[in-house]
């Protein structure tokens, strides 16, 4: 089972990176966190993009955003990872999606896409580098 903390206290800092997993499909977010441990993280969840930016809003902890492209709602993952960039440059972004993938230009820079079904290694091997 992941290391999920959803507290909001910033306060203390951490030597653990935290990434936060934007996934509206239960056992896929389930499936990333458990990735995101594996890599070393503290894990965050969010079910979609408006959850995620409140998320966002409240802690100053988070190094990388690793979300689907495809959620319910008016924001998808591709309008998630452009607003991340604009509203918090240092985060870092993995954009993953089973049905599409990104044109050139759709992501922002800096960001990595992985189509599912992923290699957890190398997404391990991303986020690493990424938090480093």
């Amino acid at each position: 089972m992941p290391n999920i903390d959803t507290s909001t206290d910033t306060g203390a800092a951490t030597m653990i990176p935290v990434l936060l997993v934007v996934e509206d499909e239960p056992l896929l977010r389930m499936l990333a966190m458990d990735v995101g441990e594996d890599a070393g993280f503290t894990v965050v969840a969010a079910a979609n993009a408006a959850a995620a930016v409140a998320i966002l809003e409240a802690r100053t902890d988070i190094r990388v955003v690793f979300t689907d492209i495809d959620m319910p709602g008016s924001i998808d993952g591709l309008k998630l990872a452009a607003c991340i960039r604009d509203r918090w440059p240092p985060i870092h972004i993995i954009v993953t999606s089973g049905h599409r993938k990104p044109a050139d230009g759709d992501l922002p820079a800096g960001s990595m896409f992985f189509a599912k079904p992923y290699r957890q290694d190398r997404v391990i091997e991303a986020m690493r580098r990424m938090a480093a």
